[in-house]
């Protein structure tokens, strides 16, 4: 029995030693997962604190500059790429004159996205303000504006109606190659137009149409009658039938 006490003393030995190293493995397993934990949650911190340090700007922009956008973003506060207020770039560019729309997006890790269209200025309008495509009236600088634009003029609420008019009348007038330069809507809702010949149209109230036809149809044989040295001034078109001319004197042009 003696040398079965020793024998079991021996053999728990080891196994006393092979438990501490399990041991120790263990801590340090545990001691290497909480260092990496935290060097992560550090790292994200670190970053959830970066500023935001590229602004980008793209769309569709032929009158809005980068600088009008930084300069319209300048109080908003990118020191924080989490905090960044997406809602309020949006709105502070919306404020731009030539803006039409504005899209925002955050990127990570430190890129802040701006895509803006601009307004398209189809005429200007009462000589102060512009007119889009869909019929509203905004205001802006007219230098940003290089290329030709027609002018209309009516009263408040008319936009629409102008717009829609013009684009019919420009659309017969068209086959004789002629445009208009202005459309005048008058406070007793009379139209009047002014072609890119210097032409004024009288068309009165009602039948604008038939009218802009009936005026084609003469054209030609009123460019060929113009009396030597003078030049159609207007025509008048409020009569059920014919028309009324209007003639002026030609402007001497000076040989240089």
């Amino acid at each position: 029995m003696a040398r079965a006490r020793r024998k079991s003393t021996k053999t728990k030995t080891p196994l006393h030693w092979s438990f501490w190293l399990g041991v120790s493995f263990f801590v340090l397993v545990i001691i290497g997962v909480l260092f990496a934990s935290y060097s992560i949650t550090e790292k994200m911190v670190e970053e959830e604190s970066m500023p935001v340090s590229i602004v980008k700007v793209s769309g569709e922009m032929p009158y809005t500059i980068k600088a009008d956008i930084d300069g319209a973003i300048a109080q908003v506060n990118l020191g924080n790429f989490f905090q960044v207020d997406v809602d309020e770039i949006q709105r502070q560019v919306m404020n731009l004159p030539w803006v039409y729309s504005v899209s925002v997006r955050k990127q990570w890790p430190n890129q802040v996205n701006i895509y803006v269209v601009d307004q398209t200025p189809v005429a200007r309008w009462n000589g102060d303000f512009f007119l889009n495509a869909k019929g509203h009236v905004f205001q802006a600088s007219a230098d940003r504006v290089a290329h030709f634009l027609p002018s209309f003029y009516g009263p408040e609420g008319s936009e629409l109606d102008s717009l829609a008019r013009f684009q019919d009348f420009n659309r017969l007038l068209d086959y004789r190659n002629l445009a208009i330069e202005e459309l005048v809507l008058s406070e007793r809702y009379s139209w009047q137009i002014t072609l890119d010949d210097g032409v004024r149209l009288n068309l009165g109230r009602e039948e604008g149409i038939e009218r802009i036809q009936r005026f084609m149809d003469v054209y030609q044989q009123l460019k060929v009658n113009a009396a030597e040295g003078k030049q159609i001034d207007y025509v008048d078109l409020r009569y059920d039938t014919g028309v009324a001319v209007g003639w002026k004197e030609q402007e001497k042009q000076e040989r240089v």
